[in-house]
């Protein structure tokens, strides 16, 4: 539990902090990727490598990956469906037997039908979730953070010593 609530606190703190909303939304996007695929694979390193080249949010990223690890097992049967009627389409046999015969793609596993099933569903969802991650962002900075700021129980909280000693604290060991 303490690991999920650290996740949620530093995701706020993320969206705080002056990161701009197409790289918090791409991190969150691509997490995907990295949650519905293999924890070690050629899959999980090409898209950390795409992470780091595209200067996108790599702990908006991680903690999308950490939400998606437990989604995919809830879609495994629907992955396994899919994959298996990508593999056993007649249209794509010859692009699957290139593939298979090509160096290092074997080792991504794609003739798994889960694994190619997670695969097409994280390219489908991928753009549609960057989309709706960017709105949802702008709505928080814009709407939500106004609206709690102007409660008396922020006002009352900033007044406190605690929040002193945090300003104190992140002036002294910086922000995120």
């Amino acid at each position: 539990m303490g690991i999920l609530i650290k996740q949620i606190i530093n995701l706020i703190r993320l969206l705080h902090s002056d990161t701009g909303q197409n790289q918090i939304a791409s991190g969150l996007a691509f997490g995907i990727f990295l949650g519905f695929a293999p924890f070690i694979s050629i899959q999980t390193i090409l898209v950390l490598f795409i992470v780091f080249i595209f200067r996108v949010q790599l702990g908006a990223a991680f903690l999308s990956a950490f939400f998606f690890k437990f989604v995919a097992f809830l879609l495994d049967p629907v992955a396994d469906t899919l994959g298996k009627q990508a593999l056993e389409s007649s249209a794509l046999r010859s692009v699957w037997l290139t593939m298979y015969n090509t160096p290092f793609l074997p080792m991504t596993r794609f003739n798994n039908s889960i694994v190619m099933g997670s695969f097409l569903i994280s390219l489908v969802l991928c753009p549609i979730l960057f989309f709706t991650f960017k709105i949802l962002i702008a709505k928080y900075r814009t709407e939500i953070v106004q609206k709690v700021e102007a409660t008396k129980a922020w006002k009352a909280f900033k007044a406190t010593k605690v929040y002193l000693w945090y300003l104190k604290y992140n002036d002294l060991y910086g922000g995120v």
